[in-house]
């Protein structure tokens, strides 16, 4: 993969023209293409920036922040939190599907694909866009949280009235990217069975988030998935 072959939508590439061309942006790829010839790494190429191209920058309603990839094979693909059709659903996507049925009693969905919410207009953002496989956190070094803070503060100048769900400390630390005088930030704990109990699970965001988009006159978010 080369920058001018990016799996990525002309529309960001015109939005993110400065990031994509900088030294910062142009090093992860080199360091990912040499990462790719010694170890697994996920998602693939094609997916790394699905994210981005089920979201366009004229789309975007809401900013759900993950810290990076899931890192087995067969669940990443390049939604924060999602899984691929068909694969076993992990932990924190599990209490999510609780957290949706508390909160609209909706049904709890047996599937983990989340791009019905990401082509509503919810940016289901990693700050870290891949990993190797069976080591968490192993690229988080490779430059890409530079590159993802930027796209938040891009968002933040030159878009208006989004929302950004920030759970847990990781995702919260990123408040201080948005301007909170033309946003919107709901904060909770982290979905994972770790820390669910403290706040995640009872928080309202799915409902909360819908009323700030009746009140801003925009189309609500059908987080229904079953």
């Amino acid at each position: 993969m080369t920058i001018k072959k990016l799996h990525l939508n002309l529309e960001w590439k015109a939005f993110l023209k400065e990031e994509l061309n900088s030294n910062n942006f142009k090093a992860i790829i080199s360091k990912l293409l040499i990462e790719r010839k010694n170890h697994t790494i996920f998602p693939k190429n094609d997916a790394i920036f699905n994210a981005f191209n089920f979201t366009i920058p004229n789309k975007i309603k809401v900013v759900i922040l993950g810290q990076d990839p899931y890192h087995r094979e067969s669940q990443a693909h390049g939604l924060a939190f999602s899984v691929p059709n068909a694969v076993k659903i992990p932990p924190s996507l599990r209490n999510i599907f609780k957290e949706l049925k508390s909160d609209l009693n909706y049904c709890t969905p047996s599937n983990g694909n989340l791009e019905s919410w990401a082509k509503q207009g919810v940016l289901m953002l990693n700050s870290t866009l891949t990993v190797r496989e069976k080591v968490a956190g192993s690229h988080q070094k490779l430059g890409w949280e530079n590159f993802t803070d930027n796209v938040i503060k891009k968002i933040s100048d030159k878009k208006e009235g989004i929302i950004f769900l920030l759970w847990g400390a990781f995702a919260q630390k990123k408040s201080e990217l948005i301007d909170k005088r033309k946003h919107h930030i709901l904060i909770t704990s982290h979905p994972s069975p770790f820390s669910a109990y403290r706040g995640f699970l009872g928080c309202n965001h799915f409902s909360k988030t819908n009323k700030i988009l009746v009140k801003n006159n925009q189309q609500t978010i059908n987080w229904r998935l079953c």
